[in-house]
């Protein structure tokens, strides 16, 4: 989804304009949320520029997406261009820390006495 949403049109109020952007970003993702995974994909991952305009827009991480409209939208800007790409997110296994298991095995000896 790219697009750009103005905030500042005649007759509507600004504030119902940016609510109703933020829907139709969190409607979209929920869509593209709910299409079935293909074998290889463990889910979707979201690719996610903000700016100005679509020259200025810079990668924004997807949980922070509504903060950043938040934060550019309050200096009173009349628009806003937002870009959601879906992605095929793998999940990685976390690095071994055998640290972490001396430390469970001492947390459990503890116990034990």
């Amino acid at each position: 989804m790219k697009k750009t949403y103005l905030l500042n049109v005649e007759g509507k109020n600004r504030d119902r304009l940016l609510d109703a952007a933020k829907h139709d970003i969190r409607k979209y993702v929920k869509r593209e949320r709910a299409r079935p995974l293909p074998a290889e994909v463990d889910f979707f991952d979201f690719n996610c520029r903000l700016g100005s305009s679509q020259e200025t827009a810079v990668e924004v991480h997807f949980a922070a997406l509504f903060t950043a409209i938040d934060t550019l939208t309050k200096d009173g800007a009349s628009q806003f261009y937002a870009e959601v790409v879906t992605s095929h997110g793998q999940r990685t296994a976390k690095p071994y820390d055998a640290s972490r298991d001396a430390q469970a095995q001492a947390d459990a000896d503890y116990q034990d006495n």
